[in-house]
């Protein structure tokens, strides 16, 4: 596998983590934040690259696959977002501008879709913006 392409498919494996902790974090994960990250996913993150995985499909698909997976499993919102994290700290040279502004606006979109963004919503999305500074 090439080395783009793997650490492509990695930031989108940490997407879904991230996403899956914006969505879970207040304890409940809403079908509307599940169809606003699955909007946003087949809207602006297939654009972003020509990476695919080793299926043939395209690599921002990751991020809908590891949020499931992590639904399915009961992952902690914490935990996730430290995952992110770290991976964010190894690997922020692959985080251009316009992705990070991507990764805001899809984390506000969710935070949004379900009775507008609550306390622990706002204090993930400050973290966010406090870790892309």
């Amino acid at each position: 596998m090439l080395n783009k392409q793997k650490f492509g498919i990695e930031l989108y494996e940490n997407l879904g983590k991230l996403f899956y902790a914006m969505a879970s974090i207040d304890g409940t994960v809403h079908t509307k934040e599940i169809d606003h990250l699955r909007s946003y996913i087949r809207s602006y993150w297939l654009a972003v690259d020509s990476i695919e995985d080793e299926y043939g499909s395209d690599a921002a698909f990751r991020i809908e696959t590891t949020f499931d997976w992590s639904l399915e499993y009961e992952k902690g919102a914490e935990d996730s977002f430290k995952q992110f994290k770290e991976f964010y700290k190894e690997h922020n040279k692959i985080f251009t501008p316009a992705v990070k502004r991507l990764v805001l606006d899809t984390a506000n979109a969710m935070a949004n879709a379900y009775a507008g963004k609550n306390k622990a919503e706002l204090i993930l999305l400050s973290k966010i913006e406090i870790l892309f500074r």
